[in-house]
């Protein structure tokens, strides 16, 4: 078993990947100028969307919104990307113009992309380039991207803003007013922070609430200068200015607790010009809410603990476990594709549940006594408790059962996810961060109940719950990318959305001349994120603040 010590060193190494306080969030704004049309007629509605390269191929990460006819956009919706000094993460930025009545990419024209790292971004804090058409040629159109990084202060502002009596800008009808708010940065620029919506024909709007970090509108800085800005829209993209005012996040915080804050919109032209000017208009700021935002480790130094399932494919297209082609042979001193898997991916897990005790299940075999195919049956075959005693224990149940089990089929993995997810239901009840819990699925093939899988793992997505899936051997994994929702919205079959991205699946072979250590990385690399987007979204705060957290809190 000389070997076996191996993985459980190199496994035991990639526990760095935990250890850095904070995944580095990068905040990307994006601008363009001169975007020219297809239709010299008439001027696009631009939107951007951002692609980032994984394993060779794009993957969409997100998307700004759509400025209606407009050549030089500066977009409000930020980009927040997860920044690695150790990676090469290449970024691709693509222009199109969404046509009104349509809005997806179909009938959308493709206005130029630009590509660049992420690195080149952060080093250079603003890149400008050209935009490209297809075929590489430059036009007179050029993007530029602002990068921030999201340090510290991940906290988020919820503000609600309405206004009275505005000034009518349009002959016909009333102002169609929309609010900006800028923020004034210390080399005397000013920084779009927010654009709300357009409230169409009303002098007396209530704007939608929107959140905003406090990183984005203040950099930190509570006395930082903000520049708000009322507009009348307007279809041709000439807004008619309305009036304006300052503040500052200090200010806006007057907006706490049930109390409002309130400007004068001013028109210095108006201003200037006539004696008994008074304004031209209030906007009052109705509500103020700050939502702390809490890291992975201040929920894990908080008590949480991380529940990890295994769960084993006993199919028989594993090969028959006595032949050394079959991917369950136990070679005596060379552990098979199943081991090393389990074993990189639990070794990290294991560090984060004190009881060290691991549920480990199996599917599509015929069990004894009766020898019925079951999927979800436990490998130590006590149904009553399924926990091993840490990854070794697993390892020993795994080896032990392997000869009294028929290997069959088919290879549905749902009941397995809807098992883990009852345990995880039961612990939505506490309302609690005190159990979060991941699945591992090892499995040699393409699963048999698509359908009923993805509606499993859209219940799921509800839940304090991630799914690794890990694709042992050569089969073609092709359809199981699609539930790793990084290049599209899973959907159930009845199409609901997941609420989270909850899935990450590799196929081994991708890791096979690496280090247990690389595959652990690209599964768990997500988990930190998964944990705090469930708990931030359900605003459950972390069991006990940590030392770590309020030293965090009080730093200057």
């Amino acid at each position: 078993m000389q070997k076996m010590s191996n993985i459980y060193e190199s496994a035991a190494n990639t526990l760095g990947i935990f250890n850095s306080p904070c995944l580095t969030k990068v905040e990307l704004r994006v601008a363009c100028k001169g975007i020219s049309d297809r239709d010299a007629l008439s001027k696009p509605d631009p939107c951007v969307i951002l692609k980032m390269q994984s394993h060779g191929q794009w993957f969409e990460v997100d998307r700004t919104e759509v400025i209606r006819t407009c050549i030089n956009p500066v977009f409000s919706k930020l980009f927040t990307v997860d920044f690695y000094f150790e990676e090469v993460q290449r970024l691709r930025f693509e222009v199109h113009d969404i046509s009104s009545n349509h809005n997806g990419l179909k009938e959308a024209d493709f206005l130029g992309g630009m590509e660049c790292t992420l690195g080149q971004i952060v080093s250079q804090r603003k890149l400008s380039k050209s935009l490209l058409k297809h075929g590489n040629t430059a036009g007179k159109s050029s993007i530029t991207v602002i990068a921030e990084e999201l340090s510290g202060n991940d906290d988020y502002v919820e503000l609600s803003f309405s206004a009275r009596k505005l000034d009518d800008k349009d002959f016909f009808s009333k102002s169609d007013p929309f609010l900006e708010i800028f923020r004034m940065n210390d080399d005397a620029t000013q920084q779009l922070v927010h654009r709300t919506e357009v409230v169409m024909n009303n002098l007396n709007p209530a704007w939608k609430t929107f959140k905003v970090s406090v990183n984005s509108l203040c950099s930190g800085d509570q006395d930082r200068r903000l520049k708000c800005i009322v507009w009348d829209w307007d279809s041709n993209g000439k807004h008619d200015f309305i009036g304006e005012f300052s503040s500052t996040f200090k200010e806006m915080r007057g907006a706490m607790e049930g109390r409002q804050v309130q400007w004068e919109c001013i028109n210095p032209k108006y201003k200037a010009k006539k004696k008994n000017y008074k304004n031209s208009g209030i906007v009052i700021l109705n509500q103020c809410k700050i939502h702390k935002m809490h890291s992975f480790l201040d929920y894990i130094m908080g008590g949480c603990q991380i529940q990890f399932t295994v769960a084993i494919d006993f199919t028989a297209s594993n090969g028959d476990p006595r032949n050394s082609c079959s991917l369950h042979y136990i070679h005596p001193y060379q552990p098979n594709e199943y081991l090393k898997a389990l074993v990189a991916v639990g070794e990290i897990c294991q560090d984060y549940d004190s009881d060290k005790m691991f549920p480990a299940f199996g599917f599509g075999a015929r069990i004894p006594p009766e020898y019925k195919v079951s999927h979800d049956f436990a490998i130590n075959f006590n149904e009553d408790n399924p926990e091993c005693a840490g990854i070794q224990g697993v390892v020993e149940a795994y080896q032990s059962c392997l000869p009294k089990l028929q290997l069959y089929g088919p290879t549905n993995i749902a009941p397995i996810i809807q098992k883990v997810a009852k345990s995880a239901s039961e612990e939505t009840n506490t309302q609690e961060a005190s159990q979060y819990f991941i699945l591992l699925i090892l499995t040699d093939g393409v699963i048999t109940d698509m359908a009923d899988t993805r509606e499993a793992i859209v219940h799921a997505s509800h839940l304090p719950m991630s799914v690794i899936i890990v694709g042992v051997g050569n089969a073609d994994f092709s359809d199981m990318q699609m539930l790793d929702g990084d290049d599209g919205i899973l959907r159930s079959p009845k199409g609901e959305p997941v609420l989270r991205d909850i899935v990450q699946f590799v196929p081994f072979r991708n890791f096979k001349h690496a280090s247990p250590a690389a595959l652990a990385k690209s599964v768990l690399a997500e988990v930190p994120n998964q944990v705090v987007d469930y708990y931030n979204g359900k605003g459950i705060k972390p069991k006990c603040v940590s030392e770590y957290e309020s030293s965090r809190t009080l730093a200057p």
